[in-house]
């Protein structure tokens, strides 16, 4: 699994966004590739521009930090067409020149800021995660998602 802390790989993520077009079709699932971006986007939305979203209550919490996590976080690859939570679905068509351009920075940003800005960092549903957690999540998702758009 690349390391999003690394510029190297990080700059790898950009290289395939950056082959992204409008016209750009899934090979699954229902989102258009601009919807795609602004689901991506949800992740470092709640780390960057929490006040966005609205935090899971006691009870959800409990059942994202025992349940749901460890998909999250570990190390095993996202199923295809796998569940998705209610704040990461994006019905609407979005800007794709915008939702890629904010993805592209958010990605920079998280790799600029390194592996100490998030070790230990309490996650908006999960937490305090370590580095490598944060590092699991991020990674996991956008490979799922360009690998989705055949990128």
């Amino acid at each position: 699994m690349e390391n999003v802390f690394d510029a190297k790989d990080a700059q790898h993520y950009i290289d395939r966004i950056n082959r992204l077009t409008p016209e750009t079709l899934g090979l699954w699932g229902k989102m258009s590739v601009d919807q795609m971006l602004a689901h991506c986007n949800v992740s470092y939305e709640m780390v960057y521009e929490p006040e966005k979203h609205k935090k899971p209550g006691a009870i959800a919490k409990f059942i994202l930090k025992n349940f749901v996590k460890p998909k999250v976080v570990g190390e095993k690859a996202y199923t295809r067409n796998g569940p998705t939570a209610p704040q990461f679905i994006i019905s609407e068509r979005k800007n794709f020149n915008e939702e890629k351009k904010r993805l592209i920075g958010f990605i920079q940003k998280t790799q600029q800021l390194g592996t100490s800005a998030f070790d230990g960092k309490e996650s908006f549903s999960f937490g305090k995660l370590k580095a490598q957690e944060w590092n699991n999540m991020f990674a996991k998702h956008l490979n799922h998602h360009l690998a989705q758009f055949g990128v």
